[in-house]
């Protein structure tokens, strides 16, 4: 059942890629630069909804800022993600970069499956990235190294974006993408050493594994300059993460609805 939900879901947005988009560009274009379409800089606050631990069925909400920003179109800001093109094609259409990625921990505490187990810390990825913006949408890919040492581990992500539907005041953009993540960071995230381990919770060392996220991200204009900002999205954990005992559930939803102001 949840494979044919997962198939059904990515089959729904690919359909909807292929559909003419409302307005075509032949230059950059700003609203599907990022999965959140936005034209000028925004500036907020959010609350988001994500599980409470790997592959948890429960949620905990957080509170975080916004900040959707370029500055001399050379340095970004993107949500959770930082960085900097270091090399453009003519039309800067295509861009290669440097980007750092912000990756939350979880406390075990919080997870019914997890409780006496070692905390998991929050880090920072470090690495290369792309954009290339073609005429059917935007692909985004980053090569993160665990530069925190949380779990040394290393991932890459491929993702496209699409929009869907825009006018004067309301956008929305689809996107697909996966995740690859090597046996450390899987290790470290779904893995469950001896020393943590339980009859209940047996020892699992986990290996390299790819999951696959689909999204739909969408603002409102609601003032001159003033936007509503919403998204969710729906990741399929990779099969070394899926069969760890800590996972209740394969799917893991998130969602985020947040106010900002354009500058």
């Amino acid at each position: 059942m949840r494979n044919i939900f997962t198939l059904k879901t990515f089959g729904l947005l690919s359909f909807l890629f292929f559909i003419p988009a409302a307005q075509a560009n032949d230059k950059i274009d700003r609203d599907t630069e990022t999965a959140i379409p936005r034209s000028k800089n925004l500036y907020g606050i959010g609350v988001a909804m994500l599980p409470k631990t790997s592959g948890s069925d429960e949620f905990r909400v957080m509170a975080l800022p916004i900040i959707n920003a370029n500055y001399a179109d050379r340095y970004y800001i993107n949500a959770l993600q930082a960085g900097v093109w270091v090399l453009d094609s003519d039309d800067k259409r295509l861009r290669l970069g440097m980007a750092a990625q912000a990756r939350f921990g979880w406390d075990a505490g919080d997870g019914r499956l997890t409780k006496g187990m070692r905390d998991r810390d929050f880090t920072v990825e470090i690495g290369p990235a792309l954009r290339w913006q073609t005429g059917l949408g935007t692909i985004n890919a980053q090569w993160g190294l665990d530069a925190g040492g949380a779990s040394n581990g290393q991932t890459i992500d491929l993702q496209f974006i699409r929009n869907l539907y825009r006018d004067n005041a309301f956008k929305l953009n689809g996107s697909m993408g996966l995740t690859w993540s090597d046996k450390k960071f899987n290790d470290y995230y779904f893995g469950v050493t001896a020393s943590e381990a339980l009859p209940s919770r047996p020892e699992y060392s986990a290996g390299s594994s790819v999951e696959y996220k689909a999204g739909l991200n969408g603002s409102y204009l609601v003032g001159a300059n003033n936007y509503i900002l919403f998204g969710t999205s729906i990741t399929r954990l990779g099969n070394q993460q899926a069969e760890s005992p800590i996972v209740e559930t394969r799917l893991q939803p998130f969602a985020y609805l947040g106010y900002s102001i354009a500058y």
